[in-house]
């Protein structure tokens, strides 16, 4: 029996199965290094890739009846940067989900939300700059301390802030 030659991917087989990887923001733009370095390791590893955003629900309840809980991302920097990090990866053959969890206490959403994937690696990809730097360190703090998974961090513009890599 003879194989043909194919077009699909060497890893291509694999990305049904398998710990995805997951690239997280908080409603935030994507730093375009985390952005490369998901993208990067989901084509690597063959994995599927999660891309999501975890913004914060202010506790209104008219507007979750009104359905203005469903409303786009907050701005179009924030979409435009998912938007682009996923049309990258699926332009390379992965196969790409993107999630939008909206959530009074975004950090322990997005820790739930590690839980439930199990992924093999969780890119936490805001552009530091962005965020407050306790909050930013807060997070990260979080995420390396409560998940049982590689976690990579957008370094920040400073060594000083000691929050990267």
């Amino acid at each position: 029996m003879s194989l043909a030659p194919s077009k699909v991917r060497p890893g291509a087989a694999r990305r049904s199965s398998g710990r995805p990887v997951v690239l997280a923001t908080l409603g935030i733009p994507l730093d375009p290094k985390a952005s490369a370095f998901a993208v990067d390791s989901a084509v690597e590893t063959g994995r599927e890739l999660v891309v999501v955003n975890v913004t914060k629900l202010e506790p209104l309840g008219l507007s979750m009846m009104l359905g203005y809980d469903a409303l786009p991302e907050l701005t179009p920097e924030v979409s435009d940067s998912i938007q682009r990090s996923t049309e990258l990866a699926r332009s390379l053959g992965v196969r790409v989900e993107r999630l939008r969890i909206r959530s009074p206490r975004p950090v322990p959403a997005l820790l739930e939300l590690v839980r439930e994937r199990r992924p093999g690696l969780l890119v936490f990809g805001p552009k530091p700059s962005a965020m407050r730097p306790r909050r930013y360190r807060r997070a990260v703090t979080a995420l390396r301390e409560l998940t049982d998974c590689l976690v990579w961090v957008a370094p920040l513009a400073s060594a000083a802030g000691g929050a990267g890599g």
